[in-house]
């Protein structure tokens, strides 16, 4: 089940400190992690001890975002008469938790741990995240109590987003795949071949596809604030859909053994970024380069996807002068300080914070806002003019100088610079404000052409 829809619920439930509520539903923990604990009867002998330790951790739980939830056959009456029985009786003596009657053993059932003959649960434990998905289960002998310390080490394990040893603690570092993969390790079906780059987030390995037999590009994430690795992937899938031959194809988003990664079809050539360190581009190659990346471009849009961190080291072109556009919103998750060349989520007095690459972003970028086909459109302009010149539109050696120079851009003095129809591009794509920035991808590549 781990990795599914946790299985749905509604159920009468003891009232606790916080709510006079009687009826708990899996909806009501929607946006936050939740233990939920299945225990056999009221009264039994490992229960009172298992559940009162958690109700003394509520607090450290409270403080992941965590709720918990215990659930029995029992009716809600016994689960009351239980709370309220003292410790010292074998009770419960007060909880900082509802407990839920199934005494259908519906619920128990869907989640595979009722025992049908006598009518009870087993002592199931099972962490759901924020989406309802259901991240982590155990099953327990009847016999076998539960530690409410290695509870709370399951759960920062979880929250983590990395690979924790058996040894891992709350302090600990998680382990870092992308310093343990090498040439002839093998992840799921892909064994890498070699290390082909490394950046921000993670580092690309060419691999083989054991399955397929076919060369592939793996992108492996290294660990970073919680959940940033599945939001990339996320942001993946949604580019997965994209077929055209200037796009690089997702064919897999994967999670395997652990490691967040996506497989890419390889290409064979050099990012823009290393074929413009060796100085400018004649006219004839950079329409040719621009007009695939519109091409490419013009595809996501109609699919409704942005890219939003559009820039040389995104797009790579091959010996035979084919384009295509890589890592689609893949590489604005992660604060930094670095050059102004490099992506990353960078902090400013706004707490949303700002997303891509300073010197590629657009005067809505810069300001917080999302990205949108408008500010792709932006990107393009800035890597034509760099294309032609040799040299970056926007340069500066710390983000208030790029801030500033992106918030008084003007296109008019850019296309001064370069010839028709890179002229008519700049003035109209370099526009400070996006209401104003009337012009589509397939408008660049009709001018290109």
């Amino acid at each position: 089940m781990v990795g599914s829809r946790a299985p749905d619920f509604t159920l009468p439930c003891t009232a606790w400190p916080d709510t006079a509520e009687r009826i708990v539903r899996l909806d009501d923990y929607r946006d936050r992690w939740l233990v939920l604990l299945f225990y056999p009867r009221d009264f039994s002998m490992v229960c009172p001890t298992e559940l009162t330790a958690l109700s003394v951790q509520y607090d450290e739980f409270t403080r992941r975002d965590c709720d918990i939830l215990g659930i029995s056959t029992d009716s809600v009456a016994s689960h009351q008469k239980w709370i309220a029985t003292p410790r010292s009786q074998g009770g419960l003596g007060g909880l900082s938790f509802p407990l839920a009657s199934d005494e259908s053993g519906e619920v128990c059932s869907a989640y595979g741990v009722l025992v049908p003959r006598q009518n009870v649960a087993l002592r199931g434990l099972f962490i759901i995240d924020p989406n309802g998905v259901l991240q982590y289960q155990v099953v327990h002998n009847l016999s076998v109590g539960r530690r409410s310390e290695e509870v709370v080490r399951v759960l920062d394990g979880l929250q983590t987003g990395g690979l924790c040893p058996e040894s891992w603690s709350r302090d600990a570092p998680v382990l870092d795949p992308t310093r343990v993969l090498r040439g002839g390790s093998v992840v799921g079906q892909y064994r890498i071949e070699e290390e082909l780059g490394s950046g921000a987030f993670g580092v690309v390995y060419r691999a083989k596809d054991l399955t397929l037999e076919r060369q592939v590009a793996l992108k492996v994430f290294r660990p970073g604030p919680a959940g940033s690795p599945r939001r990339m992937l996320d942001e993946a899938r949604a580019a997965a859909a994209l077929n055209h031959p200037n796009v690089c194809t997702i064919h897999a988003v994967d999670e395997n053994d652990g490691i967040s990664m996506i497989v890419m079809e390889h290409v064979n050539g050099r990012p823009l970024d290393d074929i413009l360190s060796g100085g400018k581009l004649g006219a004839d190659e950079v329409k040719g380069i621009g007009r695939q990346i519109a091409l490419g471009m013009s595809a996501a849009h109609a699919g409704h996807v942005v890219h939003g961190d559009l820039k040389p080291g995104n797009i790579m072109v091959t010996t035979e002068g084919l384009a295509k556009v890589m890592d689609f919103g893949l590489a604005h998750r992660k604060q930094r300080t670095g050059p102004m060349h490099e992506t990353g989520d960078w902090a400013t007095v706004d707490p949303s914070g700002l997303s891509g690459t300073p010197a590629y972003m657009s005067p809505e970028q810069a300001r917080s806002e999302p990205a949108s086909p408008q500010s792709d459109v932006f990107a393009v302009g800035l890597m034509l003019y760099e294309m032609l010149s040799g040299q970056k539109a926007i340069r500066g050696d710390n983000l208030l100088d790029v801030l500033r120079q992106i918030d008084a851009i003007d296109g008019e003095r850019y296309a001064s610079e370069v010839p028709e129809p890179f002229a008519t591009i700049l003035r109209r794509a370099l526009v400070a404000d996006v209401r104003q920035r009337e012009l589509s991808m397939n408008e660049i590549a009709e001018l290109l052409e």
